[in-house]
């Protein structure tokens, strides 16, 4: 690695640090109900929260015009102190969007203008540029399922908003990977494909992920090993919605099923691999990323279940999220040193 390329390997994994506090803001966002709390978004304006009393009294009345308020908080005793609340964790997560937009295309003119960038490396940066377009998009098209007629968002597009964060994220990884280990080596075909399967299915489970926050579907079924009632497949799934893709799709059970199942997948994938991985020499970079994929894997089942038991209190969802996080930073340097 020459050592002009390690200014551009350290803004790529500030992108990384970046991408993931934003997720992990974005958690807490979700956990507290805080999305919706800004009904518009204007790229300056918004830059900063109300600045005066007057200000967020306008914020507040505007606030009360969609149906997070009309339809539940009014309810509530909901005061203009417990809006500053929600409005702060949503302007927060804008606010490190931005930053992260900084941050990227500051450097990346720079480092283009002084030609520390080579032309496959361009091409990936300009790749990440349209991720990180696409992912304010997404954020955009999810909040806005929510202001219309129901006081939540559309769990399909927060789970493509978290999902394609995580894929971003992995990918910006990948670019950095490959400027500190430009040497190419013989691979081992037969784990490339095997940890590329996992990925897959890894991927799956974040969907579900997503899905199971964007309906409530951790507040149902609150045991474990098996579901209510000593059930493996509950019987509420059959009546949750009129088809199968329904149900195993939007249905609070159906989804719960899914994303508890692809867990016992995941974590099979991963010992299969490891494992697998046994039969060969492994580089010790190879078999650190092997060691941490089995490690972080029954932390985050663990945590799963634990999230699952006590009703998602805030801390443990969160600290869910976050594992799922690094066990995709775990798969994607695993991925990477057998693949290159």
């Amino acid at each position: 690695m020459m050592k002009k390329d390690k200014s551009v390997i350290y803004w790529l994994l500030s992108g990384c640090v970046l991408v993931f506090i934003m997720v992990v803001v974005g958690g807490i966002t979700r956990l507290t109900n805080s999305g919706l709390s800004m009904t518009d978004w204007h790229l300056v304006t918004d830059t900063f929260p109300p600045l005066s009393e007057a200000k967020w009294n306008a914020a507040f009345e505007e606030y009360k015009k969609f149906p997070e308020y009309q339809k539940i908080n009014i309810h509530n005793d909901f005061t203009i102190s417990d809006y500053k609340f929600i409005y702060f964790w949503e302007w927060f997560h804008r606010f490190i969007g931005r930053i992260i937009g900084l941050v990227f295309l500051a450097p990346f003119v720079y480092f283009m203008a002084k030609k520390k960038l080579d032309g496959p490396t361009i091409n990936k940066c300009f790749i990440l540029l349209g991720m990180g377009a696409l992912q304010g998009f997404f954020g955009w098209f999810m909040v806005k399922s929510g202001l219309v007629d129901n006081p939540d968002v559309s769990h399909f597009r927060l789970a493509l908003h978290l999902t394609f964060a995580f894929i971003t994220f992995a990918y910006t990884l990948w670019v950095a990977l490959d400027l500190i280990y430009p040497e190419k080596k013989e691979i081992i075909i037969s784990l490339k494909k095997l940890a590329r399967i996992a990925l897959v299915f890894l991927v799956i489970q974040i969907i579900y992920g997503g899905f199971v926050a964007g309906l409530n579907a951790g507040l149902v079924h609150n045991h474990w090993p098996l579901m209510s009632d000593g059930q493996f497949f509950h019987d509420s799934i059959a009546l949750e919605k009129e088809s199968w893709l329904l149900r195993l799709t939007e249905g609070k059970s159906g989804v719960q099923f899914v994303h508890r199942t692809m867990a016992y997948v995941v974590v099979g994938l991963i010992l299969f691999l490891y494992f697998k991985s046994r039969k060969y020499t492994l580089t010790q970079q190879q078999q650190n990323g092997l060691n941490a994929l089995v490690f972080i894997v029954f932390i985050q089942f663990a945590l799963g279940v634990f999230t699952l038991l006590y009703s998602v209190p805030l801390w443990l969802g969160l600290m869910h999220q976050v594992m799922a996080f690094f066990l995709l930073t775990a798969m994607t340097y695993t991925l990477h040193r057998l693949s290159k």
